[in-house]
């Protein structure tokens, strides 16, 4: 059976005959359809449209005081974004056509049979929510802009790819259909899952497991769960993982890892939205949306048949690829600031200033385990800082353990940071001036006497120089580090 797509507005149903309405609606609840109305006085029907609206509404075409073929003409005219499904009696077929021409998207012949009700239906649901990608889609094509920015506030970046990752998540995340998120370890593939799930609208938990390491039968059990007496141990009934996510979001982390035993059971609660607990012959129905992520090469997994073929191409509907922070070095200075204070408040310290030369060491590093290996650099530096500004080597006590790696610099073979480096090119004494006389300002808080100081010439310096700018010039390029708002450097 297909799965219903999320729904937002109801699928209401308007027909006199209460039993006919009750019965529909108990049919499409039973197949995953949560959200129906019954109205069977037609002259509610509009007023409902007009305070609710609706996904999808059928009609019964006899009906006393408005009839369907009035109200489908209200229908089409006012609401012609809501979709319409026209019953009919089998004497009343020529009226149904009519209606079909007039917009009517199908026709049900009564009495309704239960498959044919649920399959319309769902083709029709299915139908808007193509609908709304399509206008989503075109919308993230032609537009550059973020429609819930607060859906991605844990996800810190400026990276124009980032930001189209999250233009590409309000697209999709509605869909019904599995999302794969790749990328290296520590980019931060569970928050933008976190992210799929809340820009969603779905009401369920987001529910996390690991993945990695789990045979078949702890697979299936935390998954699926198990009946009382299913097996040595089993002294009570246990619902798993799919059923806590009903309604929700299951994150399968480390999806690559997975035994070819469980990677059949998850295809086809994938392809049927259904499973077996252990130790029972009843089926469960899962309403669950699958969010999977990896940091391995599915492909070259496949290659070596350690990966379904079919499974792949059924998680891969929607693909999220996060790029590494060495891909995104504009994003350091932003991370480090936040992690900057997340640890200050975790140690209960006020947060240490940065000298200028760290964020340059931080820059040449290539960081194999991106944003999680930052985070852990900053909180062990605030966690050993005492006194001063933190310094290069404040953040390279845990570098000096690891294994060596490429910096993003292979011209640098000496381990030194160097100062192309932190301005991307040998600068000129024009531009070392320029820059400091900025860092100057910024420490001292535009306080002019206190740069002169803090640099050793005069008030009238600095006043000059400043005097003689007009506009910033091609030939000044700065490190984007010290762009960066709320970061104290020094």
């Amino acid at each position: 059976m297909d799965k219903c797509p999320v729904q937002s507005l109801p699928v209401l149903l308007v027909d006199d005959d209460e039993t006919s309405c009750s019965m529909m609606a108990l049919t499409l609840r039973e197949a995953g359809v949560r959200n129906v109305i019954c109205i069977n006085d037609s002259r509610q029907a509009l007023p409902f449209l007009l305070e609710q609206g609706a996904a999808l509404v059928l009609l019964d075409l006899v009906m006393p005081h408005l009839s369907g073929h009035e109200l489908l003409g209200h229908i089409r005219r006012d609401y012609p974004g809501i979709q319409v499904v026209v019953i009919s009696a089998a004497n009343e077929l020529n009226q149904a056509v009519e209606c079909m021409k007039q917009g009517a998207l199908d026709y049900l012949s009564k009495p309704v049979e239960a498959n044919r009700l649920i399959s319309c239906v769902l083709n029709a649901l299915r139908m808007n929510a193509l609908q709304g990608e399509l206008r989503s889609l075109k919308k993230y094509l032609l537009e550059d802009s973020l429609d819930n920015p607060a859906a991605f506030e844990e996800i810190r970046t400026r990276n124009s790819k980032m930001r189209g990752l999250f233009q590409y998540v309000e697209v999709i995340a509605c869909s019904p259909q599995p999302v794969m998120i790749t990328g290296e370890t520590g980019v931060g593939k569970e928050l933008m899952a976190r992210a799929v799930h809340r820009l969603s609208g779905v009401s369920g938990e987001f529910v996390s497991v690991n993945v990695a390491g789990l045979d078949d039968a702890t697979f299936t059990d935390t998954l699926f769960g198990h009946k009382k007496g299913a097996f040595t141990g089993a002294d009570s009934q246990r619902a798993g993982l799919v059923s806590q996510a009903a309604g929700g979001t299951l994150f399968l982390d480390e999806i690559g890892d997975l035994d070819d035993r469980s990677q059949i059971k998850l295809l086809r609660l994938l392809q049927e939205y259904e499973y077996y607990p252990i130790g029972s012959d009843i089926i469960q129905k899962s309403s669950a949306r699958v969010v999977v992520a990896t940091n391995q090469n599915l492909s070259e997994r496949i290659s070596a048949k350690l990966f379904r073929r079919d499974l792949y191409y059924r998680l891969c509907i929607h693909h999220i690829h996060i790029p590494p922070l060495r891909e995104r070095p504009e994003d350091i200075p932003l991370l480090l600031d936040q992690f900057l204070h997340e640890a200050a408040q975790d140690y209960q310290k006020s947060p240490p200033a940065v000298a200028v030369s760290a964020v340059s060491h931080l820059l040449g590093w290539s960081f194999p385990g991106n944003v999680r290996e930052l985070k852990a650099m900053v909180f062990d530096a605030v966690a050993r800082h005492t006194e001063g500004a933190l310094t290069a080597q404040s953040f390279g006590a845990q570098r000096e353990e690891m294994p060596e790696v490429a910096s993003r610099e292979s011209t640098n073979t000496t381990g030194e940071y160097t100062i192309e480096m932190f301005f991307g090119h040998f600068p000129t004494f024009h531009e070392i001036e320029e820059y400091l006389i900025d860092e100057a300002l910024r420490s001292s808080a535009g306080n002019i006497n206190l740069a002169a100081t803090m640099l050793g010439i005069t008030r009238q310096t600095i006043s000059n120089r400043l005097k003689s700018r007009r506009a910033p010039t091609a030939e000044c390029k700065r490190p984007a580090s010290p762009a960066v708002p709320n970061l104290p450097y020094v």
